[in-house]
């Protein structure tokens, strides 16, 4: 991400600036939470699209820095719950807070975080940013209770598919850019075009993290943890829809009953890959990929479209 860190690097700084000054809090608890995970934050590639998406319109200014800092507010307010939900006691290679702090305080800590975005938006004004990121957690609490519901029965659907991950993934990401032109462009149509542009980005960028599942040359030892968990991803669901029905039904048996034996998990990789449920989730994943970049060719050509060609290429050529 050469070319994006480069045009913004002023920009990230100032924005974890604003970021530190967004989680501050009064309580010791809190405070110290709080650092915690200000020092352990990724690779902030949503604030990245958001500036950048600032930057296609205009100059970057004060309310660009707060629609980065509610996305980043956001997206840890989620992370810190959903380690909860699936307890898990790993976030980024270090303890999640649930493992540090137990579930009743990272629960609170999640609500805090999305307290403190919202009334970032509301104190300054910033309706229509607020608007945007609001219909995000609408739509990803709509993508997970969905993934639930079908998990039960193991939807074998595409189209259900396509729907959890727009929602669930995909609408956050779409928001961040839409967030980002909404404080620079003065017309609907590019702010509406942005919002179009991260969805597809966002729907690329979860299919690759499905192919992660699966290992590939590039990526090393497959995990089988989707396998594990019961959700059907686009290459399984592929495969489940075009194998033979005797197949079918033993690679169903095992992700309902064996799906925490490593011999079984093993046996529905290698039957996903030789049906080319890897290969048709690729072609999937690489045409939202180029349908993302055609919106974004509707804008003139400027560094800060470059930059955002790079993330998006990012997000389906990562090896992590």
């Amino acid at each position: 991400m050469e070319i994006a860190n480069r045009i913004i690097s002023k920009e990230l700084k100032e924005f974890e600036t604003h970021f530190r000054q967004a989680v501050k809090s009064n309580v010791p608890l809190l405070d110290k939470i709080m650092q915690f995970i200000v020092k352990r934050k990724g690779k902030q590639l949503r604030p990245m699209f958001v500036l950048l998406s600032a930057k296609l319109g205009g100059e970057i200014n004060h309310q660009t820095y707060r629609a980065a800092s509610l996305v980043e507010l956001l997206h840890t307010a989620t992370l810190v719950h959903d380690d909860v939900v699936d307890e898990s006691l790993e976030r980024r290679g270090f303890f999640s807070i649930n493992a540090l702090w137990k579930n009743k305080i990272a629960v609170i800590v999640g609500d805090y975080l999305l307290s403190k975005g919202l009334l970032l938006s509301l104190d300054n004004n910033d309706f229509k940013t607020l608007q945007i990121l609001s219909t995000a957690i609408k739509l990803m609490s709509e993508g997970e209770l969905l993934q639930l519901e079908k998990a039960r029965n193991l939807n074998l659907e595409e189209d259900i598919y396509f729907e959890i991950i727009k929602n669930k993934t995909a609408s956050l990401l779409a928001s961040s850019c839409a967030a980002g032109a909404s404080s620079t462009f003065n017309n609907d149509d590019s702010i509406e075009r942005m919002r179009t542009f991260g969805e597809k980005t966002g729907i690329a960028f979860q299919i690759k993290d499905d192919l992660f599942d699966y290992g590939t040359a590039n990526i090393g030892k497959p995990t089988g943890n989707d396998i594990k968990e019961k959700k059907l991803t686009l290459p399984l669901i592929y495969t489940l829809n075009n194998v033979n029905p005797a197949l079918r039904r033993k690679l169903i048996y095992i992700v309902k009953n064996e799906n925490t034996k490593k011999d079984s998990v093993k046996f529905v990789i290698d039957e996903v890959q030789k049906a080319g449920g890897i290969e048709y989730a690729r072609k999937k994943m690489f045409a939202y990929r180029d349908e993302a970049l055609a919106v974004l060719y509707q804008f003139p050509d400027c560094e800060a479209r470059n930059g955002l060609e790079e993330l998006v290429r990012y997000t389906t050529d990562r090896k992590y």
